[in-house]
């Protein structure tokens, strides 16, 4: 396993990641970061739901060359074994997520929506 694929173990770290991984072209890098069952709403009634699923539109955004914006993090509020990360993106929207410890202790996403405003 490389050093970009080590498990993650501050839930404040899936964002950088999923960007950096998608700017890299890895999407293997970038279903890595969820649950097998996870949930990304897309705004519009749109949800994908399941890795192969996300990896599908996934797929699509890299093909495309568009790049996901970094944005300004928030602090993410963390509940046991749960945690909820958002960000704000330049165009003003913001993210949420919550993602959830896993049993070796590190973080992966369970609910990703793209846009709370």
């Amino acid at each position: 396993m490389n050093a970009e694929r080590k498990p993650v173990y501050d839930p404040q770290q899936l964002e950088p990641l999923l960007i950096s991984r998608q700017h890299a072209g890895d999407v293997d890098g970038m279903i890595a970061l969820f649950e097998p069952d996870a949930v990304i709403d897309r705004g519009g009634g749109r949800l994908l739901r399941g890795r192969e699923a996300i990896r599908g539109y996934y797929v699509e955004i890299v093909a495309s060359g568009r790049k996901f914006a970094v944005g300004e993090q928030q602090p993410a509020l963390i509940c046991g074994d749960l945690a909820l990360t958002s960000t704000r993106l330049p165009d003003g929207d913001v993210t949420s997520e919550v993602a959830r410890r896993q049993g070796d202790g590190s973080w992966l996403w369970v609910i990703d929506r793209y846009s709370v405003t």
